[in-house]
């Protein structure tokens, strides 16, 4: 992917480019299917149905497609890591630990992580150079939610699954799960536990299950939002297929963040969820589970 809008055209950058040629350009289909969607009325431009073919666009442009948003602005980018184990979630961890710049350093963008995994917690890591979709995906208050499979000490009860659901007391605070499951039986005095939750507290998972008497064995992010870990293997990295993308972008989008509130947030702190680009910067908060 490159750095600059390739989609549009030289001197387009005025009139705009014609919009079947930039969603071709886009990967959502042909020039020719991309104006059979447009005459079907299929096609959205900033929250309005076009139809007509001649209609120009430009890289600020938002459009979508039966209601999926794409993305115009090739200079964006966002990927997908199933970060190992004994990886710092950070560009350029000031300890020299190991870190997601042994990732991130293929790729010509400034990237970011999207909150972090705490060391010892392996699974989905999103990396991109879009504040605004991070801002959104990260943020709490945008009830984005991530799933974690734990493997805990003792069995779980239904008990115990319910006292989760309905919160439990932290020393930050109450805090309730939206889902539990527990996968499968028990074996050798351990549990499998699904868990859902949009909460941005630091280490929340762990600390969870560690009040109600289950301290976590191992743990790993497998959903992020819309976004699986499938089969990805651990240590690789890819770039989000058109649907992922498609799909994170109709949630940034509904929350309708303005641009200038989306910035990468400073602060350097250890705890800060979200490590920036290897300057130092941070990103948007989230959890370091």
């Amino acid at each position: 992917m490159t750095s600059d809008n390739s989609e549009f055209g030289a001197g387009a950058a005025a009139d705009g480019e014609r919009l079947q040629k930039v969603m071709a350009a886009a990967g959502v289909a042909s020039r020719r299917v991309s104006e059979n969607l447009i005459s079907a009325g299929r096609v959205e431009v900033n929250g309005e149905v076009v139809t007509e073919l001649g209609r120009r666009v430009h890289p600020s442009d938002l459009v979508a497609v039966d209601g999926v948003a794409i993305q115009l602005d090739a200079s964006r980018r966002y990927l997908m890591l199933n970060k190992p184990i004994g990886i710092v979630s950070s560009l350029a961890d000031e300890h020299g630990r190991p870190d997601l710049s042994r990732y991130t350093r293929q790729y010509e963008e400034r990237l970011f992580n999207v909150g972090r995994l705490d060391a010892q917690t392996s699974g989905l890591l999103i990396l991109t150079n879009d504040g605004e979709l991070a801002h959104v995906l990260a943020h709490p208050s945008f009830g984005v939610s991530k799933t974690y499979i734990a493997k805990v000490s003792g069995e779980v009860s239904g008990r115990i699954v319910q006292r989760l659901l309905d919160g439990v007391d932290l020393d930050d605070g109450p805090i309730k799960a939206d889902r539990v499951k527990v996968i499968g039986s028990p074996s050798q005095g351990q549990s499998m536990v699904e868990v859902e939750l949009h909460s941005g507290r630091n280490r929340i998972v762990r600390r969870m299950l560690e009040e109600v008497g289950h301290p976590v064995l191992e743990l790993v992010r497998r959903q992020f939002g819309p976004l699986h870990l499938g089969s990805l293997q651990s240590g690789q990295i890819r770039d989000l297929t058109r649907d992922e993308l498609g799909q994170l972008l109709t949630i940034s989008r509904a929350a309708g963040v303005p641009a200038e509130s989306a910035e990468p947030e400073g602060g350097g702190r250890e705890d800060a969820a979200g490590a920036g680009p290897a300057e130092g910067a941070d990103a948007p908060k989230d959890t370091r589970s």
